[in-house]
């Protein structure tokens, strides 16, 4: 046993009261530049688990916060949305040396390989329709009916659009290594070009993606991942950036990878009761745009650095980078 499976074990004997438990097949997952994750057995109470270990890393692509992550999970998994069950959280860095929490691991699972064209194959239809109607119910549910109504973020409909843009222009500031001419001028344009009001203040995921989620052989989502960037704010804000190019190896008119552009924004509407107005979210894919390179710029600097080596981080500052930009010239270009 690993000297983290026994302090692991240590800590969830006393977490979960039980004397019994015993901690098996530690292994990181690959990726998670945000967190570092593990995956493990525990046995305890004549059962046996799988569990997930979310660590926080010594420095990460963006700044996080745990809590609001595993908050989230409670609450999307308590109104029976397919988010893993919480287990623990734990603030205190003394038991594992940084803070962490512990969910369940939903297994026989896989992600969408992000990027690609076609990540999902014959489910293709099957995932699109459950994945933009999840994203419509966590737009539809009111924050405080789900506990969720003091994280972060604007709540008056009519400011909520900049107070976002501030936030990404901020870590643009702060990160990057080089001019950013191009995100420079989409800042300046989404600063002038202001879309129309919110139609109301959602819980906001964040990073609500293709390769965010679990599907298993059948197609059907058992899992929406990665909560650590919720906030409070235009639903819309989720819809631009889930079906953003990056997304579906440069296919707009198949956001996702997954069906066609036009039925996946009905079948959003349909479950937030919501519009997806064309102003509104032309505005939020370019601001979707600015925040991906925002995200990329951070994660350059993190890896040059030498504060965080992951090579996914690397990749990040080149090729997604560079994409973000491409497309962002391409619509400033187009006058838009």
């Amino acid at each position: 046993m690993t000297e983290l499976e026994t302090r692991l074990a240590a800590y969830l004997k006393t977490r979960l009261n039980a004397p019994d438990l015993t901690v098996a097949n530690l292994s990181r997952i690959p990726g998670g530049a945000s967190r570092e994750t593990y995956r493990f057995r525990a046995s305890y109470g004549g059962k046996d688990r799988g569990l997930i270990l979310r660590r926080d890393p010594p420095a990460s692509l963006i700044e996080t916060e745990r809590t609001t992550e595993y908050r989230a999970y409670e609450a999307f998994h308590g109104l029976g949305l397919p988010v893993p069950e919480p287990i623990a959280l734990e603030l205190d860095p003394a038991p594992l040396d940084r803070p962490f929490f512990i969910m369940e691991e939903i297994e026989n699972c896989q992600t969408g390989s992000i990027m690609s064209p076609d990540p999902f194959g014959p489910h293709a239809e099957t995932i699109g329709k459950q994945f933009f109607e999840v994203m419509g119910k966590i737009a539809a549910a009111d924050p405080r009916d789900v506990g969720l109504s003091d994280l972060e973020g604007e709540t008056d409909i009519h400011d909520v659009a900049m107070h976002e843009v501030a936030r990404w222009e901020k870590v643009v500031e702060e990160d990057e290594r080089e001019p950013q001419p191009i995100v420079r001028a989409a800042i300046r344009w989404l600063k002038k070009n202001p879309p129309p009001p919110a139609q109301k203040i959602s819980v906001v995921h964040g990073d609500y993606r293709t390769g965010n989620f679990l599907y298993d052989d059948s197609g059907t989502i058992r899992a929406i991942l990665d909560w650590e960037m919720a906030h409070l704010g235009d639903p819309l804000e989720d819809l631009g950036w889930a079906i953003d190019p990056l997304w579906s190896g440069g296919n707009a008119e198949k956001p996702g990878g997954m069906m066609p552009r036009a039925e996946a924004l009905a079948i959003w509407e349909k479950a937030s009761g919501l519009k997806a107005d064309p102003k509104a979210l032309y505005w939020w894919e370019i601001f979707a745009s600015l925040k991906g390179a925002a995200i990329w710029i951070s994660a350059a600097r993190e890896y040059a650095e030498g504060r965080n080596i992951d090579p996914i981080n690397a990749f990040s500052g080149w090729y997604t980078l560079a994409f973000h930009n491409h497309i962002l010239a391409q619509k400033l270009g187009a006058g838009a």
